[in-house]
C-alpha cells in the first residue's frame, strides 16, 4: 500500500486520522474510533512500508528532522482533494505516523454550528479569545473559521504563527499572511515578538506550548491587538487556571491583572457522536463581563463556572446548555450528552 492509496481509503470511508505503525495494519479513526484498513491491498506493515510511505511525504529537510529528533510535523495539500497535518515519530527504532485531514474548504459558523455570541466576539478590535478543548476536538477548525470570518468581513492585516499551517487562507478582504514556526519564524515566541512590527490587526496563535508564548500572546492582547490562541483544557475556567499557574509565584498577580484586563472570552468545546453517524461539536462559551475579571483579579476563578450559569444574556453558555440543545435538537442521544459531561447525573434534557 502506498501512501496516496491509504489516503484514499481514509477520504473514502469518511474518517479523521489515519495511523501507521509497524506490526499492524493502518488504522483510520471515524467517529471517534480506529478501524483496522481491510482489503486486499491491506497488509501488516513492517519497517520497511512506513519507511517507505514516509519517504513520499517528507521533504529533505523534514526526513532530516526526523531522523535528528525522532519526530517531526508537517502539513500539505494532497491531491488537491484536502490538507493533511501529521507527525512522523520513531517508535521502537522503526517509523510511525499520524495523519490529520482537514477539508479544503474552510467551514462556515452555520456549518460548525459556533454560537452566535462567538461572532459577536470577532467584531471586538482588541483582547484575547482562547478556544480550548482536548486533542481532536476541532480547535484548529473552529480557529480557521474564525479567521476565515474576519478574513471575509474586516479589511484587517491577519498574521497567524503555526506548526505547522494547517488552513491555507486566501487574501480577501483582509490580508493573511501565514507563518510557519522552522520555515518561516524559529519559533512561536520570536514570531509573536516579530509581528508587533508588522502593522497586524489580529494575530493568531496555533498553540500556546510554554510560558513565553503566553507571555507575548497576553502583552500583544494588551497593546491593542486582536490575539486568536489555543489551550488544551478540560472546560473554559480551567484555561485561565492555566495561563496563571505557566507563571511563577511572584509573577501570579500581576499575569491576573493583565489577563482581566485583556480577556475577551474563552471558547471550551467537544466533539460528540452525531444521531446517524458523524461528529458535531458542543460548546461552553465564557464571556469576560466585569465579573469575570473581577474573579480573575482576585484570584477567584474557582468561583467563575457560577457566570456561565447566569451569564446567558452577554452570551455565556454552559457545556450542559449546549449538550440538552443539541438533543433537543435530535442531533446527539442523550446518551452521549451524558457521557460528555464530568456530572452525568446532573444533566436534564
Amino acid at each position: 500500500m502506498t501512501i496516496d492509496e491509504a489516503l484514499d481509503r481514509l477520504l473514502e470511508f469518511a474518517g479523521s486520522d489515519l495511523l501507521l505503525s509497524c506490526g499492524t495494519k493502518a488504522r483510520i479513526r471515524k467517529d471517534g474510533n480506529l478501524e483496522s484498513l481491510e482489503g486486499e491491498d491491506s497488509k501488516v506493515l513492517q519497517p520497511s512500508d512506513t519507511q517507505r510511505m514516509m519517504r513520499d511525504v517528507l521533504d529533505v529537510k523534514q526526513w532530516r528532522e526526523l531522523e535528528r529528533k525522532r519526530h517531526v510535523d508537517f502539513s500539505f495539500t494532497w491531491r488537491e482533494k484536502a490538507r493533511i497535518r501529521g507527525n512522523a515519530y520513531f517508535q521502537r527504532n522503526s517509523i510511525a505516523a499520524a495523519f490529520r485531514l482537514l477539508p479544503l474548504k474552510i467551514p462556515s459558523f452555520d456549518m460548525l454550528g459556533i454560537p452566535e455570541a462567538v461572532h459577536r466576539l470577532l467584531e471586538r478590535q482588541h483582547g484575547l479569545i482562547l478556544v480550548t478543548g482536548p486533542t481532536g476536538s476541532g480547535k484548529s477548525t473552529t480557529q480557521a473559521a474564525m479567521i476565515d470570518h474576519i478574513n471575509a468581513t474586516r479589511p484587517f492585516h491577519i498574521i497567524t504563527v503555526e506548526d505547522p499551517i494547517e488552513y491555507v487562507h486566501k487574501h480577501r478582504m483582509s490580508i493573511v499572511d501565514q507563518r510557519q514556526v522552522g520555515e518561516d519564524t524559529p519559533s512561536f515566541a520570536e514570531g509573536l515578538r516579530a509581528a508587533f512590527r508588522e502593522d497586524p490587526d489580529v494575530i493568531l496563535i496555533g498553540e500556546m506550548r510554554d510560558l513565553e508564548t503566553i507571555s507575548a500572546a497576553v502583552t500583544i492582547a494588551e497593546s491593542g491587538h486582536l490575539v486568536l490562541a489555543t489551550l488544551h483544557t478540560n472546560d473554559a475556567p480551567q484555561a485561565l487556571d492555566r495561563i496563571i499557574d505557566s507563571y511563577l509565584g511572584a509573577q501570579q498577580q500581576q499575569v491576573r491583572i493583565q489577563l482581566a484586563g485583556c480577556l475577551a472570552g474563552v471558547i471550551y468545546q467537544q466533539l460528540v457522536p452525531a444521531v446517524g453517524g458523524g461528529r458535531v461539536a458542543a460548546f461552553e462559551v465564557l464571556i469576560a463581563n466585569t465579573a469575570v475579571r473581577s474573579m480573575i483579579k482576585e484570584g477567584r476563578t474557582d468561583q467563575i463556572r457560577s457566570v456561565l450559569q447566569t451569564g446567558l444574556r452577554e452570551g455565556s453558555q454552559t457545556l450542559e446548555r449546549s449538550l440538552n440543545q443539541l438533543v433537543r435538537a435530535g442531533l446527539i442521544s442523550e446518551h452521549d450528552a451524558r457521557t460528555n459531561l464530568s456530572n452525568p447525573a446532573a444533566f436534564r434534557a
